[in-house]
């Protein structure tokens, strides 16, 4: 990744993808390292003051009955998650963000600043909420946190982001129970429609192929025993098969 040119926020603010799709793969921290040797020549990577390795903080909040959990176990669609996000390289700037996927697989976000984790009513975040949703904020609660790493990479031709995550910890405030990822890397495409796409040769070349992944389903299926669960042991299976290989 140090050999890549570097592209700025505010370049990569100007970068608009107007027939958005977007795509996960997973792999190991081994399986990184490869697709960044091989894709060095055809990407940029973001980089704030310096760091091409971003931390964020984000807390989910769900009904005390989980509902927004439970609709993406059973893979409900549409579906909503509710978040509020701390980009801890960009002095704390917080989003409380509204996530939906629609009935054809399409994700939409919104959100709004707040002026942190914990003062999201006095920021307005309540009343946004209830404008887009319909729920007030005291409805739910802030059940599981996670703090993750991020690289961002844009390639030559502008037609498309990659952002690859990894180093999740969790820590679900319901059960005090704690875990981490360990090796595993969320690696998602977002480009504009179907044009070329050069990361695709590559994991396809590495055998890296598409796989769903949630952090927040993910995450409170390791550190809340008491969710429904069943039809997520398969999917935590696989992921430990990408983890070992």
């Amino acid at each position: 990744m140090g050999k890549m040119p570097a592209i700025t926020l505010d370049q990569m603010g100007k970068i608009k993808l107007m027939n958005r799709t977007d795509t996960k793969f997973l792999t190991n921290k081994a399986g990184l390292l490869r697709v960044l040797q091989m894709a060095e020549n055809d990407y940029f990577a973001q980089e704030i003051e310096g760091k091409r390795i971003a931390r964020y903080r984000t807390t989910y909040w769900d009904f005390d009955d989980y509902q927004f959990y439970v609709m993406h176990h059973n893979g409900h669609k549409p579906r909503m998650k509710v978040r509020v996000r701390t980009y801890e390289d960009s002095h704390g700037l917080t989003y409380l963000e509204i996530k939906r996927k629609d009935n054809h697989g399409k994700t939409k976000k919104k959100r709004t600043e707040v002026k942190s984790q914990t003062e999201i009513i006095e920021s307005g975040g309540d009343a946004y909420l209830m404008e887009h949703t319909g729920i007030p904020l005291s409805d739910l609660h802030p059940c599981l946190q996670n703090y993750f790493k991020r690289i961002t990479l844009v390639n030559k031709g502008k037609t498309e982001r990659l952002t690859i995550d990894f180093d999740i910890d969790f820590t679900n405030f319901d059960t005090e129970a704690q875990a981490n990822s360990g090796d595993l890397v969320i690696i998602e495409l977002k480009r504009d429609g179907l044009v070329y796409s050069p990361i695709m040769d590559i994991l396809n070349q590495l055998r890296i192929r598409p796989h769903g992944y949630s952090k927040y389903v993910i995450g409170s299926f390791m550190t809340n025993p008491g969710l429904k669960r069943n039809l997520l042991k398969r999917k935590y299976a696989e992921i430990q098969k990408i983890l070992n290989k």
